[in-house]
């Protein structure tokens, strides 16, 4: 059970960074290599946007609750 939890703690930590790489700043992410520039510009938001944030937050989630696991693991063994 601990190997899982650290298996998926080194995945989501990898996920994460991708995940907040790509997302829009000030001047443009990484997320304007995928043709989000443009579109983003003209209406705010946009759909891709939110979804990447909804799936940022579900990593992070996930990420937390494995991390907890780990030390719940870890107390109790």
């Amino acid at each position: 059970m601990e190997l899982f939890l650290q298996i998926l703690v080194v995945v989501t930590s990898l996920l994460m960074i991708a995940l907040v790489l790509l997302h829009r700043a000030k001047g443009g992410g990484l997320s304007t290599l995928f043709g989000g520039g443009m579109a983003s510009n003209l209406s705010g938001s946009t759909v891709a946007e939110k979804n990447l944030n909804r799936f940022t937050v579900l990593t992070a989630v996930i990420w937390f609750i494995a991390i907890v696991g780990i030390g719940l693991v870890v107390k109790y063994q």
